[in-house]
């Protein structure tokens, strides 16, 4: 029986508790906090249990030997084990204000600094620094405007993917609530014609067919849609060759609700026969 392990990661505050909820309900054995140095033996005891599905969660506390993760993921691969690996974010304010008003402690704040709004602003960006390296070689969810719900949609739906090959993210979005800073690459379509100013469209979205009809029918649209696609098409190759496990496609416009809602759904219909494939719609996945 394949061990199957998903490691969370990411900065205090951006909702670990929260992913590990979900995956304690899809039937993962969860533990929090496990020092990496016990990593290794801890997955092995694992695989004496014939456990099938884990989830751990790593955090700066651990993070004189966080260093060590990268090399321990190796390892387990090559002895058969199927790991995903998740980072949590979510810009500063957002952490800062959670902290503010939860009135918790971050873990690498100065209990003896007087001001304590830039004790916790400075402890925020040495934990980025510190996990800067974890970051670059996992898949991010940023959690700055998402509620806990999304979150623990957005994993179920990731663990559910295929552990072996590339998995596409598309990611419609509004700039007007700022650009996710989980994508890895970003298409401003705020220029195509918006359905906003037709009154008959107005309360509609991108997935309805009379938006969509709406859309079809000017020229600008569809050279977006084929750009992006080439674009894709051209380097998906080259980042799968790169075992790269997540590859995340934002698409914004005004109100992330028309047109980033419509290309998103037709960039995963085009690609879903090709390479695994998830949706998501941060504007309408909150209403």
């Amino acid at each position: 029986m394949t061990l199957e392990i998903v490691l969370i990661t990411g900065m205090s505050g951006s909702g670990k508790s929260v992913a590990l909820h979900a995956l304690e309900d899809a039937g993962y054995y969860c533990v929090d906090n496990l020092p990496p140095e016990l990593l290794q033996s801890f997955v092995a005891l694992e695989q004496h249990h014939r456990a099938s599905k884990v989830a751990i969660a790593m955090d700066v506390r651990s993070a004189t030997s966080l260093p060590l993760v990268p090399a321990q993921l190796a390892t387990l691969r090559t002895q058969g084990v199927a790991i995903k690996s998740l980072f949590l974010d979510a810009t500063t304010d957002t952490l800062v204000r959670r902290y503010s008003e939860t009135r918790r402690r971050h873990p690498l704040s100065r209990s003896d600094d007087p001001d304590q709004q830039h004790a916790l602003v400075d402890a925020i960006e040495l934990e980025r620094e510190l996990l800067a390296d974890l970051r670059e070689n996992t898949h991010v969810i940023d959690t700055s405007i998402i509620r806990s719900s999304q979150l623990q949609g957005y994993i179920k739906s990731l663990i559910s993917a295929p552990a072996a090959q590339l998995t596409l993210v598309f990611e419609s979005f509004a700039f007007k609530r700022g650009i996710p800073v989980d994508a890895d690459y970003v298409f401003d379509v705020r220029m195509l014609p918006n359905p906003h100013y037709e009154t008959s469209l107005r309360a509609l979205t991108g997935r309805d067919e009379p938006v969509a009809a709406y859309l079809r029918q000017h020229d600008d649209v569809e050279q977006m849609e084929k750009h992006i696609r080439e674009f894709l098409d051209f380097w998906l190759g080259a980042l799968a060759r790169d075992h790269r496990s997540y590859v995340t496609v934002a698409v914004g416009c005004t109100g992330g609700q028309h047109r980033s809602v419509y290309l998103v759904e037709q960039l995963a219909r085009f690609f879903g026969p090709r390479w695994t494939t998830l949706k998501r719609h941060r504007e309408l996945d909150a209403i």
